[in-house]
């Protein structure tokens, strides 16, 4: 069977899986390998080696390995074209070579640890129950990785208790979202155990599982179910776990990893990490349950959890898609939806030992069920009703009126959420979407420049200094409450969407040509 290796050696090869490599790929006509030995640090002549390989072309990478050996692996062309993979099957290709059983040996190497440290930095986050910062651990890095490795190494690491934070969740009586912080030195640790486990792990998740995975993501899922609901499945089964990060079973994520990971000692390090406790008020609890959200080892583990209901929707041929612990089930019928619904539920409380919520458990139609806070209608990707209405509550909070904070302050505040919040809902197919928020923002500001001035005479005088004709200023002098007037030909006159842009400094979204944008003044109903 071929492997269809790639042309990168991975780190971390013991030399017998070097010698294997070697003599497989040998046997292939289309690749020349030549393994040697160099002193740590040393370089390898590249130049030299490339010359007397008599490819006439070739790609090649160099590894510095366990034992000071680097593989150098060249691959002829022949005047075919090489294809890059795709993610998944990358992944698979990385993990031909990967030594299990030395992961512990990896994790106690201070390069890896490093590594860890970068992720950590890139995510930043605040301080644990310590109150170290990422900074302050960068200060010091180098005796802080010493001192994680021989405390990992000799067995005397003790992962401190989480942070507990408490975050209400969007929509008014909805809860709040328990997180855990770690402190900096132990996500270093966790984020290093990702780094080696992921390429293990990867290869076995579900093509349609889509949350926190390489190559994944948001947009890819939300297009996945528009090609489902397309081919004629527009019931939906949509399934809420009832608050899952707070409820995986130990005993059963430590049995799930042992499927895949032989070294017992990194086994033992996740529990150790998985029980670490949590600190709220001074107090400490123990987790007998769980995987704190704010651990950078968490989203992993969510995904070995629920690989389990991945592949039981697979046996079942039923077509899915799944995004965390946020999961949709199309089928043709209703009653089929029903169903689903209903044995699915079985499994899930009964062998996952999660549990289900039914309030916000559904079944219906394509266009009535959210997904991501998108809803898919007539085949098109939609934001939402109710991610519309939680954005136009945002402007609200965004812009009131009893303010003295200024037009540049407030404009700032409005662009920094604005910019990400449209960066993530540009998936949308309409841009009108996007205009309304804009369009609903000017108008918030021109109703504040109603009520800032005092007597309507003096509003009369600013929009005839705004070049507005006597005969439109006069219509402000009316019984109409400022956020009618807001909307009236004189003061959009007045405030032109070109004075937002060019003077207030508004960002928009809406101006952008993406290709599968529909037309600007094309527009949908949603409810």
């Amino acid at each position: 069977m071929d492997r269809g290796f790639s042309d990168e050696a991975i780190v971390g090869v013991k030399p017998a899986a070097v010698e294997d490599a070697v003599t497989y790929l040998r046997k292939k006509n289309c690749w020349q390998v030549t393994a040697m030995s160099e002193p740590k640090g040393g370089t390898c002549d590249m130049e030299k080696e490339s010359q007397n390989s008599g490819c006439c072309e070739f790609s090649h990478r160099s590894f510095l390995l366990r034992e000071d050996v680097y593989i150098l692996l060249q691959q002829r062309r022949c005047g075919t074209l090489w294809k890059q993979p795709k993610m998944k099957d990358k992944m698979r290709q990385l993990s031909l070579f990967v030594d299990e059983r030395s992961l512990f040996e990896k994790l106690c190497d201070g390069s890896n640890l490093e590594a860890g440290f970068k992720a950590v930095k890139k995510n930043g986050g605040s301080p644990g129950i310590d109150g170290v910062t990422v900074k302050e651990f960068g200060n010091r890095l180098n005796e802080e990785i010493k001192l994680l490795w021989h405390e990992i190494a000799s067995w005397s690491y003790k992962p401190s208790p989480v942070r507990r934070v408490e975050i209400p969740k969007p929509g008014k009586g909805a809860g709040v979202r328990l997180l855990g912080v770690p402190c900096v030195r132990d996500r270093v640790v966790q984020a290093t155990i990702k780094l080696l486990l992921e390429p293990i792990l990867e290869p076995t998740f579900s093509d349609h599982s889509f949350g926190f995975r390489p190559g994944f993501s948001q947009r890819l899922a939300v297009e996945e179910v528009q090609r489902i609901v397309k081919s004629g499945k527009e019931y939906v089964v949509d399934i809420d776990l009832s608050k899952f990060f707070d409820r995986v079973n130990h005993d059963r994520l430590i049995y799930l990893l042992s499927k895949h990971i032989d070294d017992k000692r990194i086994l033992r390090l996740i529990g150790i990490t998985l029980r670490s406790g949590i600190m709220k008020d001074g107090l400490v609890t123990p987790s007998e349950e769980g995987t704190p959200q704010g651990s950078p080892l968490s989203p992993l583990l969510s995904n070995v959890v629920l690989d389990e209901l991945d592949k039981e929707l697979e046996r079942r041929g039923l077509e899915f898609c799944r995004f965390a612990d946020d999961c949709n089930i199309l089928v043709r019928s209703l009653k089929a939806a029903e169903r689903v619904m209903t044995s699915i539920s079985k499994f899930i409380e009964g062998k996952l030992k999660l549990k289900i919520n039914r309030d916000k458990s559904r079944v219906g139609l394509s266009r009535e069920v959210k997904f991501l806070g998108f809803t898919i209608i007539d085949g098109a990707r939609v934001i939402s009703a109710q991610s519309m209405k939680r954005a136009m509550q945002k402007v609200l909070e965004l812009t009131p009126r009893g303010t003295h904070q200024t037009l540049e302050a407030t404009m700032k505040q409005i662009n920094s959420w604005y910019k990400g919040w449209s960066g993530y809902y540009s998936i949308t197919q309409y841009p009108s979407q996007l205009r309304n928020i804009e369009a609903h923002t000017r108008r918030r500001l021109r109703s504040r420049f109603v009520d800032q001035q005092k007597k309507r005479r003096h509003l009369f005088k600013k929009l005839i200094k705004r070049g507005v004709s006597q005969g439109l200023a006069r219509t402000v002098f009316s019984n109409k409450s400022r956020w009618v007037l807001s909307n009236t030909f004189a003061l959009t006159k007045g405030y032109t969407v070109s004075w937002f842009i060019d003077v207030a400094g508004q960002w928009i979204r809406s101006n952008e040509r993406q290709l599968d944008w529909f037309p600007l003044h094309q527009w949908i109903r949603v409810t």
